[in-house]
């Protein structure tokens, strides 16, 4: 007898024991693989021919399980039909229709009326159709289909097809004379369609796009290529009705070894500047040994105005000196020690504000820096850092600098405190070529410098407003002496004067770069203070003032000339904030000029977020002598208001108004609506914001996601990350 003869045989026999002794005297089957068993309230036919089952009919094999009223079984085919209604089970498929037809070693056959249900790695998919192919292990041919993810009883939107191939073998799905049907209104058509049918990535086109605003409307329709599981290309085609039709694309790569991107975008004639308008971008990193490194970063447009006119404010206001360099960057380790030495190459491309024009920095051709440092005994340490750089420019003095700073210092540290004494020279020297009528000349500098940190910890338990807290006091105490030393007959290839802040307390050199170098005699002193609640572990409360205190007023200025400080101390720093609860959420800081008895600058800001997609937050900035133009300063003054909140089931309107007090006018506004059924996802976003200090913009956002299919329209979800502080996608909230 053979094993599905045997099975069914058990079968026959289990059917005759429910008939005469109790249910639970009788042991199912041991099934073996390949086997075939059947239950049923009747059974009867030849072995080894055909069978026949009425009544709550289980047929299983392996994997596969088909309940219905009835069934016919031909065990030399092991061919089936079951009806008058069926459910065929798999795992995480299953598939419910009329009369079915089916082979179970093939996998093969047909039905009527399927209505269809798969889930395969998180991506769900249901429909229903006309009749049902089967074509193989886990691969169905649906005609006349209707297919969503959506959950049950949800129809909002649906693929109507007159074929639809599912085959998770390969995990592609294929739709043909397909139309998209959104709240009974078909949206869209397509003579062919080929989709995933899980996360997995594969060729074909994606989610068209539309935006439009000051630039004129804009399709795009892009394709995507995986060409392997280690790179893939997007060809983007776009038609701007202002400007004219362009490709994008977008070239990625992934190996052990190295990965990178090359990115472009092709207008070949601009139809407002008959211009040939494009961008560039590129990225490699390179390991070449687990010490080795390599890699390149590059960006070039075509004109200045080239993200003016077809980038978002966060590409125009990021954009003005593009990055182009290459390196190789080479790493060592040893006994309580380490170094690193590398090699660039750098310039960039500067875009140029007719408004606001700026001095195109210096190239770096090449820059070559070493690091090192090395551990000795009882707690100190030799460090190094180095640099030879050759610096170029169009128009300004050119040459070469070399830089040298070798240092020693002693780390005390304790859990009450530390102390952390460090004395080192720096050495400059610069190779200055011949300009206007200076001739080529050499220049040295050498300052040394001495530094000590130190600081102390402090806790203690309290209790405020019935809540038990540990405050922190952590005073804090950092010493520099420099000598000041005229500067004027150096360059200036990379430096500029950073702004006052807690950071910069607490550094050696208030200038950036290795240009300039400030004189110094002065302590830095701060206070800090924390609550954390000991139940929730928030730090309730922050509060934290600081200033530096000059012990001679002699110093250097950025144009390398001695200066006379007027001031015994710097400006005074605060800062408070904190979460004051689990939803509000305060942050500000004040810098007090006490030379002038005025405010400099401070921001505060006010966040209020009970739960996700509920955010409000308010923030102010002044400041008394900012930056305007790449000439002038002004006094500045900025309110902020950005909102995300819910006005009514399973809507959400967001906005921002950025608003110049001084200018009194707005920087940027922004207001829309969305709405999340769940299934899928609206959003209505328009946004008015200000490219240069002439020109204003406009942007449209109108975005419909559906779940599982992506977005149809502009997708406005950079620009309300970068509007509303705390912003959550309103699709991943819960229902």
């Amino acid at each position: 007898m053979t094993p599905i003869a045997l099975a069914l045989a058990t079968a026959f026999t289990l059917q005759t024991a429910r008939a005469d002794q109790p249910e639970e005297a009788v042991k199912p089957p041991v099934k073996a693989p390949g086997q075939v068993l059947l239950t049923a309230d009747h059974v009867d036919g030849q072995m080894d021919v055909e069978l026949k089952a009425r009544g709550n009919v289980v047929t299983t094999r392996d994997d596969q399980t088909v309940l219905s009223q009835w069934l016919d079984y031909q065990q030399e085919t092991n061919r089936l039909k079951a009806g008058d209604d069926f459910r065929l089970l798999k795992p995480n498929e299953q598939i419910d229709g009329k009369m079915l037809d089916y082979y179970l070693d093939t996998h093969t056959g047909t039905a009527k009326l399927p209505v269809f249900s798969a889930r395969q790695k998180g991506l769900s998919l249901r429909g229903k159709g006309n009749e049902v192919e089967f074509t193989g292990p886990d691969q169905y041919l649906i005609r006349q289909s209707h297919a969503t993810t959506c959950g049950p009883n949800d129809e909002d939107w649906y693929l109507r097809s007159s074929t639809l191939d599912l085959d998770y073998t390969s995990n592609v799905g294929v739709a043909r004379n397909a139309t998209l049907v959104f709240m009974g209104v078909p949206i869209g058509y397509t003579p062919w369609i080929d989709f995933p049918l899980t996360s997995k990535r594969k060729s074909g086109f994606l989610v068209p796009t539309f935006k439009t605003g000051s630039n004129g409307g804009e399709l795009s329709i892009p394709y995507y290529f995986n060409l392997a599981p280690n790179y893939d290309l997007t060809l983007t085609p776009h038609f701007n009705t202002k400007r004219g039709t362009g490709v994008g694309a977008q070239f990625r790569y992934l190996e052990p070894s190295y990965s990178g991107t090359l990115s472009t975008d092709q207008l070949p004639s601009d139809q407002v500047t008959h211009q040939y308008r494009y961008v560039w971008s590129g990225s490699h990193l390179q390991t070449i040994t687990p010490q080795l490194t390599m890699g390149y970063t590059a960006t070039k447009v075509s004109d200045d105005n080239y993200f003016r006119d077809f980038g978002d404010r966060q590409s125009i206001a990021s954009n003005v000196n593009l990055l182009r360099e290459a390196w190789a960057n080479y790493a060592m380790n040893w006994t309580d020690g380490r170094a690193n030495a590398q090699i660039k190459v750098q310039r960039y491309q500067t875009l140029q504000d007719p408004y606001n024009p700026v001095t195109p920095p210096y190239a770096r051709l090449p820059q070559i820096t070493f690091v090192a440092d090395q551990k000795l005994p009882e707690g100190f340490s030799a460090n190094l850092t180095s640099e030879l750089t050759q610096f170029s420019h169009p128009t300004q003095q050119e040459g070469t600098r070399l830089m040298t700073y070798p240092s020693v210092s002693w780390n005390f540290s304790r859990t009450w405190g530390f102390l952390r004494p460090k004395l080192g020279v720096n050495y400059t020297s610069y190779d200055l070529t011949k300009f206007q009528t200076s001739p080529s000349h050499n220049e040295t500098r050498t300052l040394p410098i001495l530094s000590v940190d130190s600081g102390l910890y402090f806790d203690r338990d309290t209790r405020l407003f019935g809540d038990s807290y540990t405050q922190t006091l952590e005073p804090r105490l950092y010493y520099v002496n420099i000598p000041t030393k005229k500067q004027s007959q150096l360059p200036n290839f990379d430096s500029s004067e950073n702004d006052i802040g807690f950071a910069q307390l607490f550094t050696e050199n208030r200038f950036s770069g290795w240009d300039r170098i400030n004189g110094a005699n002065q302590v830095s002193a701060a206070l800090s203070s924390s609550f954390l609640n000991q139940d929730t572990g928030l730090e309730t409360l922050r509060v934290a003032v600081g200033q530096r205190f000059y012990f001679r007023n002699d110093d250097i200025s950025l144009d390398g000339s001695e200066t006379q400080r007027k001031k015994a101390g710097s400006d005074i720093l605060a800062t408070i904030g904190g979460s004051l609860t689990r939803a509000l959420r305060l942050d500000s800081s004040y810098q007090y000029n006490n030379d002038l008895g005025k405010t400099q600058r401070y921001n505060a800001s006010l966040t209020y977020q009970p739960q996700p997609g509920k955010v409000v937050s308010l923030r102010y900035r002044y400041g008394r002598h900012e930056q305007v133009t790449s000439t002038t300063y002004d006094y500045l003054r900025q309110v902020d208001l950005a909102v995300q909140w819910p006005i009514a089931r399973d809507w959400y309107a967001v906005a921002r108004n950025n608003y110049s007090l001084r200018d009194r006018k707005n920087l940027e506004q922004l207001a829309g609506l969305e709405y999340n059924q769940g299934c899928w996802s609206l959003r209505l976003v328009g946004q008015r914001y200000v490219t240069d200090l002439v020109t204003t913009r406009t942007a449209f956002f109108v975005q419909l996601e559906l779940k599982g299919l992506g977005g149809l329209g502009n997708n406005p979800m950079d620009t309300l990350r970068l509007a509303i502080p705390g912003y959550t996608r309103t699709n991943t909230l819960e229902q």
